[in-house]
């Protein structure tokens, strides 16, 4: 615990340039969304949603902004 290392496995996520006005007004409310919505439960949805395969051993711990 504590002790860096690197992932198994990686991420990458994109958008439309359609979508930059929308992606820049989620980051500046990032920390008002994630008091409805955990970040992980967030992420486990997109990855669902985007049907991408995950094992929930790799899916990181939620960070508390509190």
């Amino acid at each position: 615990m504590g002790k860096f290392s690197w992932q198994e496995g990686y991420g990458a996520f994109f958008y439309s340039k359609t979508h930059v006005e929308r992606v820049i007004r989620y980051i500046k409310n990032q920390k008002q969304h994630h008091e409805k919505i955990s970040f992980t439960e967030e992420y486990l949805d997109m990855l669902r949603k985007f049907g991408v395969d995950f094992k929930e051993a790799y899916i990181f711990k939620s960070v508390d902004y509190k």
